[in-house]
């Protein structure tokens, strides 16, 4: 009879929060004209599936790569797209210093990071990056900004790219994440 109450219990207790799926989730992203460029803000999450965790703490890079793309809605073809911008950075585990290093690989910025959650926030944080000048776009035109972010299989080492083709624990990307951009 315990036994019987000590299963229902359990059954009926609220199930503990299952850690978050590897993935990559844009959180947040916009656009700001600030001196005639628009600049962009995002918030992305990046989480490492086991495979790709175990690949970077073994010394494999990741590189990670956010696409903007600016576009012009169109009713009857296709949307124009105006302007691509590709942002991309590179994340590595130095095992002589016990440190996450990531790197901009558009600006060639480096930072280091003790824990891999501040590496891959760093990654995910977008501030003010230029994306396009006013002056490519005509005023008071209808125009939508969209941003995709992921996990870059092509720039992996040569002998794990067959594996992670093949593995969908390797193909990390986000949904587009789009907005109105103000001309």
């Amino acid at each position: 009879m315990r036994a019987l109450a000590l299963v229902l219990a359990l059954a009926a207790a609220p199930a503990a929060p299952a850690a978050e799926a590897p993935g990559v989730v844009v959180r947040h992203a916009d656009t700001r004209l600030v001196e005639e460029v628009y600049r962009l803000s995002a918030r992305i999450d990046y989480r490492l599936s086991p495979a790709a965790g175990e690949a970077l703490a073994n010394g494999v890079p990741l590189t990670f790569e956010v696409t903007v793309e600016v576009v012009q809605p169109r009713r009857w073809l296709w949307d124009e797209t105006l302007a691509t911008v590709r942002l991309r950075s590179r994340l590595r585990f130095h095992a002589l210093s016990g440190r996450y290093v990531l790197v901009n690989l558009n600006s060639g910025a480096r930072r280091t990071f003790r824990r891999l959650e501040a590496a891959l926030a760093a990654a995910g944080t977008l501030e003010a990056v230029p994306v396009l000048d006013r002056r490519l776009l005509a005023p008071g035109g209808r125009y939508q900004a969209r941003l995709r972010a992921r996990l870059d299989i092509e720039a992996l080492p040569a002998p794990l790219r067959p594996l992670a083709y093949l593995s969908p624990g390797w193909r990390l990307a986000s949904e587009w994440y789009a907005w109105r951009l103000e001309s």
